[in-house]
């Protein structure tokens, strides 16, 4: 191909490509990372270590930060490691990898990483704040049904039958041939729906949520199963095998239990897909986690077993003290939970953190801005003042203001009174992040669909101390997820 572009043209050999060109493009990019994250106030960080096919030993680190109303996210390495997996190592290795992006652990608010011991010991060794990979820990307890007796031998009898259908040749042509039959367009009984002829699934233990979709595969296609299972090719090959053929009971649980497991599913993708999966979202989702899994008067046996089993695992999580304060603190700076109880304590500890944040630096604005930043916020909020200083009176003054997006407009007169309180330039730091918490109380939650770190971003010229503080918020993950898909 490049003969037919350009004769002239020698590519670059494999061993000039691996030992000049990629080390030396790799050097560039880590030079920008670097001079990029220095001007970031806060930030957080992700871990995960996981075995290759050879079983060589892999970690790798990611940071998380904000910067122009967007979560950015950099990989900062995934280094083989070559001695046994302890804490200390661990520790070592995460420490060298900050080290050579020049990161300083005062700036890294929290780390998001599994619930593996030697992550434990690790974190506690670099004295960081550790959060609990909410996904892993969803997973946990979702496992913890297996430790009921009469549910491991239910899954047990149908992961059998799925297992056997899917190694018999003959019972998945038949198989087929009923979901055919069974499955059809609507007003259509004589064509097949091809939608609906899916294969079964089977459980992977250490594959999140893999059980509640092979039991959601299996609902669908019970009809199908039970026809194949009744077809002569396939009734006397299940008999000689002793497989116990399924009955309607076994189909009832698995419908109990995909309805009671399926808001663990939904949870698991909110904190692993979702490109604003911050650790705010923990408190919230725990709250609505443990009134799902409240026994009811009239819950059967096999719920009320499962429902037990696995808030009995949710309840013991994330109860240290440090790191209920923050994911407490983190949802009440999150706007999209704003409608949610937050009690006098968090926001004592928020109007704590804000004030010294503030008296460290000893300014006047919110410190820690990079310099686009500060002249993007020090511009709007010079432009407000020439807006509201026009005309004479107060109802002049504000005809002369112009909402520059739609935002602002929606809450315009809640921006407008904080604008005439700051300008009266009187308050101390403390006055003004106590004006900041009360306005931001009054504000309306936004819709789960908004970013709230645009939100932030949005608001930094009315909020600029909370919306400063909100990045150290922001920036951390609810689950290691970043780490775990390289």
């Amino acid at each position: 191909m490049s003969k037919a572009l350009n004769a002239k043209y020698s590519p670059p050999s494999r061993s000039y490509l691996s030992d000049t060109l990629i080390p030396t493009w790799f050097g560039v990019e880590k030079a920008n990372v670097i001079a990029e994250l220095k001007d970031v106030p806060k930030l957080a960080i992700t871990s995960d270590g996981w075995t290759s096919l050879s079983q060589d030993h892999y970690l790798t680190v990611t940071v998380q930060y904000t910067s122009q109303g967007s979560l950015k996210q950099k990989v900062l390495h995934t280094r083989a490691v070559y001695q046994s997996q302890t804490g200390e190592v661990v520790a070592e290795e995460i420490s060298d990898i900050l080290g050579d992006f020049e990161i300083e652990l005062s700036k890294i608010v929290a780390v998001t990483v599994d619930n593996a011991g030697n992550m434990d010991v690790a974190i506690k060794k670099l004295n960081i704040l550790k959060i609990g990979c909410f996904a892993h820990t969803l997973n946990l307890a979702a496992q913890k049904v297996f430790k009921i007796p009469s549910v491991d031998k239910w899954a047990a009898q149908i992961r059998a039958v799925i297992v056997w259908f899917k190694r018999s040749s003959m019972a998945n042509i038949v198989l087929k041939e009923k979901q055919d039959l069974i499955f059809t367009k609507p007003n259509q009984p004589t064509v097949p729906d091809p939608q609906k002829k899916h294969t079964l699934i089977l459980d992977v233990k250490t594959r999140w949520n893999s059980f509640y979709l092979m039991m959601e595969r299996f609902m669908e296609q019970y009809p199908a199963i039970q026809a194949a299972a009744l077809d002569p090719r396939v009734r006397k090959p299940m008999t000689n095998d002793n497989l116990v053929h399924l009955k309607d009971e076994d189909f009832h649980k698995a419908e109990e239990f995909v309805d009671i497991m399926k808001i663990l599913y939904t949870s698991t993708l909110c904190v692993s897909s979702d490109k604003s999966a911050t650790a705010g979202q923990i408190i919230p989702i725990l709250q609505k986690l443990e009134e799902h899994f409240t026994v009811k008067h009239d819950d059967t046996t096999f719920a009320t077993a499962i429902k037990e089993k696995v808030w009995g695992n949710l309840s013991e999580r994330y109860q240290d003290a440090n790191i209920q304060a923050f994911l407490h603190e983190a949802t009440a700076m999150d706007p999209r939970f704003k409608g949610r109880p937050v009690s006098d304590a968090t926001w004592d500890r928020l109007r704590k953190a804000t004030v010294e944040a503030n008296h460290v630096t000893g300014a006047a604005t919110p410190p820690g801005l990079s310099e686009p930043e500060q002249r993007d916020t020090e511009q709007q909020q010079h432009e407000e003042e020439e807006e509201e200083g026009e005309g004479e009176g107060g109802e002049e003054m504000e005809e002369t203001y112009k909402p520059s997006s739609a935002l602002e407009e929606l809450f315009s007169e809640e921006d407008r009174k904080l604008r005439r309180t700051i300008q009266l330039n009187t308050l101390s730091i403390s006055e003004r992040i106590d004006v900041e918490i009360e306005l931001y109380k009054g504000l309306s939650p936004i819709p789960m669909k908004e970013d709230p770190v645009m939100w932030w971003w949005e608001k930094r010229a009315t909020l600029p101390f909370l919306a400063q503080n909100a990045t150290s918020y922001l920036c951390a993950q609810a689950s290691s997820t970043p780490s775990e898909t390289l």
